[in-house]
């Protein structure tokens, strides 16, 4: 992960974190090793999604990721109609394919960005698969992730500045 994404989420860290630490700036967040991500994401935002190739997204909320397809991906899917979520107690890898987004126009599988063991999924998603396009950040996730390989795997993906980017650049 670059040294850039730490600082993108640096500037989405706004509130209280604790008696000992009121604000991460950025000089602080600059000074963090790379190999050392675990101390790092105790400390992560909601706000500070980080983005697979695939257009999926996690938050971290220190062992635990919840994640969603971005808006790029639902606005290309277009209305969806069906969701298959992954089962609760599934052990995934990254990259594995976890479930599938059906809409009125295309079908999608749904991959996960992170390894793990699936602990909650979206049931709200499966009876209203509408929320993910009324919502995909907030009341469309799909489902959260007890992750493994915390200290390799967020290295691999895009902060949301590298991922507009990756959409600019790439066609799709």
């Amino acid at each position: 992960m670059a040294t850039s994404q730490f600082v993108h989420c640096a500037r989405l860290l706004a509130q209280p974190l604790g008696s000992h630490i009121s604000v991460l700036s950025c000089r602080t967040v600059r000074s963090i090793r790379l190999n050392n991500w675990s101390q790092y994401r105790n400390y992560t935002s909601a706000k500070c999604r980080l983005f697979s190739d695939k257009h999926e997204w996690v938050e971290v909320n220190g062992n635990i990721g919840t994640v969603g397809i971005s808006e790029y991906a639902q606005e290309a899917l277009g209305d969806v109609v069906f969701a298959q979520l992954p089962e609760v107690g599934t052990e995934v890898c990254q990259h594995d394919e976890v479930g599938a987004l059906e809409s009125v126009k295309a079908a999608s599988e749904l991959y996960s960005p992170v390894s793990g063991k699936i602990v909650e999924k979206n049931t709200a998603v499966e009876e209203t698969p509408g929320l993910i396009n009324k919502a995909c950040y907030t009341n469309g996730w799909l489902f959260k992730i007890a992750m493994t390989k915390i200290d390799t795997e967020l290295k691999e993906l895009m902060s949301e500045e590298k991922y507009q980017e990756y959409l600019k650049s790439c066609e799709h």
